[in-house]
């Protein structure tokens, strides 16, 4: 990759903002009230999902998708003003944080400007009119109709420049630090190629995209979702999985990817909860055993705005719907995590951090596994189910470990049982 990984992201860990949601008045300035708690939990990269005016026109529900983009360089009433959202990443940037915007380059609103100044930079039907954007994950896959957005052609030169030129205006405007690409593999890689190049001109930015395609790392993205690893944690979680699949998926990562390709790991985003299920849907006892792993396998911890108050429910997608916050529960557990990832060379995300070795569990339902970077070392063993098992460390007494339970041992007082007990 031409644009080395900027040294900041490579102890960070993410964490996703739905500003919406987050809280009653759903704003900019109410948000800003949690991020030194955010900061103080480990958080490194804030990535706040589109915070640009959302499309009237053929609008889903009353509120309508924030990816359905009326106006890109310009700020969601919603949720305050483009001087509410630079006191935010302002006030991030003091706390040692970077912000991502979330990015939607393959469509629009019906009601953007560009359908009626430029109309032949929309994709056509074959009456030659601008429809509905018809989306398939794959050939044989069932249409979904995003009839609220209006797919863009980047066929159309003129349109690289105009949607790079939006790009910049957050760079030079808010001073953000990358961004997160929606549905990127469905907007043609030399583009995202050819913004990297001109973002880079302003600042180093940090680029995830929504996608798993190896190419886009070649020269566009630092990042992608590892959905392979989402599925496999789920399915473990539910008994349908164990330690050889979590192994495959391995061995199918470092096959398909550059050694130095970041990958997203995650337990839920924005897609996942609204749309398919809960923590507790998919999780259920197992959720933080799963988070865990995620955590502390090669590549980025994400976490969804939420999860530290654990989100038992679906959030409403085109409603208001805030997080029902009753405290912060799991917000030790997760500034464990993530203070640990930040800390310890073993788990930087790419090849900053150490190789994963597979170990011996002595039980098919005994997860464990060892990194090791600069001769310091973590391992980290998981019981994959709801019976107790026993844990045999050379040197150390034997350990039962309850349902779901875990151990991270760090050889140093740092470490953690499930009891966050120093082990």
């Amino acid at each position: 990759m031409p644009f080395p990984h900027i040294a900041w992201s490579r102890q960070a860990s993410l964490y996703e903002v739905n500003v919406r949601q987050y809280t009653p008045t759903g704003t900019f300035a109410a948000f800003a009230e949690h991020l030194p708690r955010l900061a103080a939990m480990g958080v490194d990269i804030l990535w706040f999902m589109p915070i640009q005016p959302i499309g009237v026109k053929h609008r889903k529900g009353s509120l309508g998708s924030y990816y359905a983009i009326r106006d890109y360089t310009a700020v969601n009433p919603e949720f305050g003003t483009l001087d509410d959202f630079r006191r935010v990443v302002t006030a991030a940037h003091a706390l040692g944080m970077k912000v991502i915007l979330d990015w939607v380059a393959n469509h629009t609103a019906w009601d953007h400007r560009w359908v009626t100044q430029h109309p032949e930079w929309y994709q056509r039907n074959a009456q030659g009119e601008i429809h509905a954007y018809t989306y398939r994950a794959a050939p044989d896959a069932q249409a979904e109709y995003w009839t609220d957005v209006v797919g863009l052609d980047y066929g159309r030169p003129t349109l690289w420049l105009a949607m790079t030129d939006a790009m910049l205006f957050w760079l030079h405007e808010a001073d953000i630090d990358g961004f997160r690409c929606d549905v990127a593999s469905l907007v043609p890689t030399p583009f995202w190629e050819q913004a990297r190049v001109a973002l880079e001109r302003v600042k180093p930015v940090f680029m995830l995209a929504e996608s798993d395609a190896p190419d886009l790392h070649r020269r566009a993205f630092d990042m992608g979702y590892d959905w392979d690893l989402f599925d496999t944690l789920k399915r473990m979680a539910q008994g349908r999985a164990g330690v050889p699949e979590l192994q495959a998926w391995w061995q199918r990562r470092c096959a398909t990817y550059p050694a130095d390709a970041y990958g997203m790991n995650f337990t839920a985003n924005h897609d996942s909860n609204s749309w398919h299920g809960s923590d507790l849907d998919f999780f259920g006892p197992a959720f933080q055993a799963m988070a865990v792993v995620a955590a502390t396998l090669p590549g980025m911890a994400l976490v969804y705005g939420g999860q530290e108050g654990v989100l038992d429910r679906r959030l409403a997608f085109f409603e208001k719907d805030a997080i029902a916050w009753k405290g912060w529960p799991l917000q030790d557990f997760y500034t464990g995590l993530l203070q640990l990832r930040r800390s310890h060379p073993a788990l930087a995300n790419g090849e900053a951090g150490g190789p994963l070795h597979w170990l011996d569990g002595g039980h098919p339902q005994l997860l464990r596994y060892a990194r090791e970077r600069e001769g310091r070392r973590v391992e980290v063993a998981v019981n994959l189910g709801a019976q107790p098992q026993r844990l045999a460390l050379p040197g150390r007494p034997v350990q039962d470990l309850g349902p779901w339970a875990w151990r991270i041992d760090t050889g140093v007082a740092a470490s953690a049982d499930t009891n966050g007990e120093q082990a």
